[in-house]
């Protein structure tokens, strides 16, 4: 079968992403002009990743605190034999269903999508490597958007009811 391939993944979060509890870490006066790693290989979300993820492979995750409020930019990179342009067109025809997900040709930032449910890939190769980076608003795409995407879908709903959201940038 083969060996399984290893995800390195780091990605950076908005102060709306640090929880329900106050820490010193929370507040935009100790995140304005600041950035740091926190909880390195034993974040939280590490299991239920690693539950999703059981057969591609082992993922390790490094998470970093950001100077913005809303957002999370991820970049992940793993070992990958086919060219981008393959590579592309895979990730192009997998999610030309999801309404939400979209794959750019051009690098992504995070103001595509704070306001809205979407979610922007975008592929790059380095060698044997594979990089996407991907960027979603977590209020809405990370936690409410995702529950009125899931309710339109249960109650027969157009899936996009309510959810196209206009971006900070157009």
């Amino acid at each position: 079968a083969g060996t399984l391939p290893q995800v390195h993944t780091t990605g950076i979060t908005g102060s709306t992403g640090a929880g329900q509890r106050l820490q010193a870490t929370t507040h935009h006066s100790w995140r304005s002009h600041n950035v740091n790693a926190y909880k390195t290989h034993t974040h939280q979300h590490l299991n239920e990743i690693g539950k999703v993820l059981d057969a591609a492979g082992k993922i390790t995750f490094v998470p970093w605190r950001g100077d913005f409020t809303r957002g999370i930019f991820i970049t992940s990179y793993m070992a990958c034999d086919l060219d981008i342009a393959a590579a592309r067109a895979l990730y192009k025809e997998y999610y030309k269903t999801h309404p939400f997900t979209h794959v750019s040709d051009r690098m992504i930032d995070v103001k595509q999508v704070v306001n809205t449910n979407k979610t922007f890939l975008f592929l790059e190769k380095e060698g044997n490597n594979l990089i996407v980076h991907s960027a979603l608003d977590n209020l809405l795409k990370g936690a409410s958007g995702q529950a009125v995407q899931n309710l339109n879908l249960m109650f027969g709903l157009e899936e996009t009811s309510g959810l196209k959201l206009k971006s900070i940038v157009f």
